[in-house]
Formats: C-alpha cells, structure tokens, sequence
C-alpha cells in the first residue's frame, strides 16, 4: 500500500466521536377563548444547516379519523409538508399519535433512540410547528448545538403555541 493510500485508509478506520445525549422537548399549547376550538395539529422535528430534515420527532394529527381522513389536513402544517411529511405513509411509528389537548407535553428521547442516532455533532435546529383549523399557524425554532453538552433553550409563541423548550443533558 503506498503511503498515501494508508493514510487514506488510516483516517476512514479513524472511529468518530460518538456520545450519548438525551433530549427533551416541551411544547405548550395555550388553551384559547374561541367560539370554535379544534385541537392543533403540530410537528416537532430537526433541520440540519441546510433546512432539510435530520429526523422527525413528532407528528399529532387527528389519527381517529374514519379513513384516514385526519391525514388530509398535514399539509396545513406547510413547512414541515414541504420538508418532510409528504414523503412520509402516516402513521409512522414512534413519531405520529393523536393531537394533544391544552398544556404542556413534554417529549423524551435517549441518546441512543432511533430518532437521534442519526445526528452526528453539529449546529441544527429544533423546530415546531402547529395548525388549527378555523385558528392559525404559527412555527417555532431553536437553534442547538449537538455536541455532548448541556443545554437549555426555550422560545415563546404568540397564538398557536406556548412555551417550546429544549434540554440536552450529557
């Protein structure tokens, strides 16, 4: 093997650096004083630099529905649609379930869980979005950095969502 081939081959056996971090994220969806109140749908999931999905973490829609029916109104949740969700067969294990009424929900992932084994260290960001019919739309987003370390972040929406908040504990 010439030199520059082993140290070609030396630096792809090098292993990563791999952790363990676990995640949590808290969604508030504020109760709202309307004549006419439909649970939000709402997607959680994380955009790598470039915006395209590294992972969905969440997906609550109207899963009931007679026929699938519920899945028609996803795509009102638009960037998420546009990123993710089309391509997606709903339901989709661990990720989608039905929509959650008024409060805080909090989500729990290991560092070791199919939706973060794929996250390699780096910048990425966390982002939520929700649609309500006869209501609005609103998108949040907290920019992370993957690395191992602790974090804490939290970012308050104005009509659709509360309080989303972050935490990454070593």
């Amino acid at each position: 093997m010439t030199p520059s081939r082993t140290v070609l081959f030396t630096a792809l056996m090098t292993p990563v650096p791999v952790f363990a971090a676990d995640m949590t994220v808290s969604i508030e969806i504020p109760r709202l004083d309307v004549a006419e109140y439909h649970r939000p749908y709402v997607a959680a999931w994380i955009e790598r630099p470039d915006n395209t999905v590294a992972t969905n973490l969440a997906v609550w829609y109207d899963v009931n529905k007679k026929d699938g029916e519920g899945t028609r109104w996803l795509k009102d949740m638009r960037q998420w649609w546009r990123r993710s969700g089309r391509t997606l067969k709903m339901p989709v294990d661990g990720v989608s379930g039905a929509t959650r009424p008024a409060g805080v929900h909090s989500l729990s992932f290991k560092g070791d869980s199919k939706s973060l084994d794929g996250l390699t260290p780096g910048k990425y960001t966390l982002v939520v979005e929700a649609a309500r019919e006869v209501g609005g739309r609103e998108l949040l987003s907290i920019p992370f950095d993957w690395s191992g370390k602790a974090q804490a972040q939290s970012v308050q929406g104005k009509t659709e969502l509360g309080k989303v908040a972050l935490a990454i504990k070593p």
